[in-house]
């Protein structure tokens, strides 16, 4: 294990009084760091958890644990030499996330390499569009393509309730993968939020501007109501069916709601994934779920209220200030950026102790604030996972400060 004993060089905040009162302090003049103080009026009740569960799935409900679990967006992929080997074998992305033998190798393989505390399947947020009447393709330069986008009544009339039948690949493979990590680590699967999958099926593919959908919230409201409404169905069922098949624990992405301005997406992405989170509960209510948007700085205060047991953070939010933004009674996951994967291995060390130390000793998962970048070294990934497995709450906290509760602003 990689145990480093450089000093933590990055800026904390510090409550000298209040939760709205913070001081930014580096390094004392002996060299040692501050601590973090985190102060509120509010004490957290986190749902039971099995000490026999995986440590993300005690760290997503809020327990006490020895160390932050880490995994890592896009953990399997393109920058491993593994899969570049995989991939020109099988170069149709389809088949490498739609057969079942596939994706349990695809998702092994750092897994096998660095030990992650989490192993998320290898899928795609568009998988299951096929099963409720969408079909897509996937190009290699264009990337995904759907042929008849939904953009009027008429066309909501290919949409029929999912067919979990054909995603029996999924279901499988995560079966396979929970017998093969066992409780070494947490087997997770995902899903895309209805707002990011409503942007493919009108978009009709990738963009760089939502154009069509964003003015359809206001030409075609009525149309995009009842996508969106089908989508959650959709997905609700598809969460349940992981769960079902072996998830311990699901992330949402709502990728591209952070393209959208706070008080819209409160209105065309908020609702929808409340009501996942309301018929997940009612069929799974231990299973944890994580909300991840990309661009997430300017809705943290708006996602407290979802109900998802962690709310991730991207690399433009600072870890202690998004603690500040949310409150202890929420969870969090991040958000070291993933450039720092790019640079000298002791400031990736660095990096990795000053958001542990700034996210406090409960209610973390370590992560990246996006997904691993292409090229990425491998043995930067595995000195992340070296340096996290190597992390002791104790010892970083020795001093016996311990992280408190904090109150969210109000907007």
């Amino acid at each position: 294990m990689y145990s480093s004993s450089i000093p933590i060089r990055s800026d904390f905040l510090i409550a000298p009084g209040s939760p709205d009162s913070y001081i930014r302090l580096g390094l004392l003049p002996n060299g040692k760091t501050r601590s973090i103080r985190l102060l509120s009026r509010r004490q957290r009740s986190p749902r039971a958890s099995l000490c026999s569960d995986p440590l993300l799935v005690q760290a997503a409900r809020g327990n006490a644990i020895s160390r932050p679990p880490a995994w890592m967006m896009r953990q399997a992929g393109r920058y491993m030499d593994a899969y570049k080997k995989l991939a020109k074998k099988h170069p149709s992305f389809r088949e490498r996330s739609e057969t079942v033998d596939l994706i349990v190798e695809i998702s092994l393989q750092p897994w096998k390499a660095f030990q992650p505390d989490g192993v998320i399947i290898f899928s795609d947020i568009l998988t299951p569009l096929p099963a409720f009447g969408v079909p897509f393709d996937i190009e290699e330069v264009k990337g995904p393509i759907i042929h008849s986008p939904i953009c009027d009544e008429e066309a909501l009339k290919c949409l029929h309730p999912i067919d979990l039948e054909k995603l029996q690949f999924v279901g499988e493979s995560l079966s396979i993968l929970r017998e093969e990590v066992g409780e070494k680590a947490a087997v997770l699967g995902f899903v895309g939020a209805p707002w990011t999958i409503a942007t493919y099926v009108v978009e009709g593919g990738s963009t760089r501007t939502y154009t069509t959908i964003k003015r359809m919230c206001h030409t075609a409201p009525r149309v995009l109501k009842v996508l969106l409404s089908h989508l959650t169905q959709a997905i609700s069922d598809y969460v349940i069916f992981q769960v079902k098949s072996g998830a311990q624990c699901i992330q949402i992405f709502d990728s591209w709601g952070g393209q959208l301005p706070p008080n819209i997406w409160e209105q065309w992405s908020k609702p929808y994934i409340e009501q996942i989170v309301s018929l997940v509960r009612k069929e799974c209510p231990q299973i944890p779920l994580v909300l991840y948007i990309n661009g997430n700085g300017g809705l943290l205060e708006r996602m407290t209220g979802i109900g998802v047991d962690v709310i991730g953070l991207d690399w433009t939010v600072d870890m202690a200030d998004g603690r500040r933004r949310l409150g202890y009674n929420v969870n969090v996951q991040g958000n070291v950026d993933p450039a720092y994967l790019f640079s000298p291995l002791p400031v990736l060390t660095d990096e990795i102790h000053r958001v542990v130390r700034c996210a406090g000793r409960r209610g973390h998962i370590l992560n990246l604030g996006h997904g691993v970048l292409m090229n990425t070294p491998e043995e930067a990934v595995a000195h992340f996972f070296d340096v996290v497995r190597g992390l002791s709450y104790d010892t970083l906290f020795e001093d016996g400060v311990t992280a408190q509760e904090l109150e969210p602003l109000k907007l």
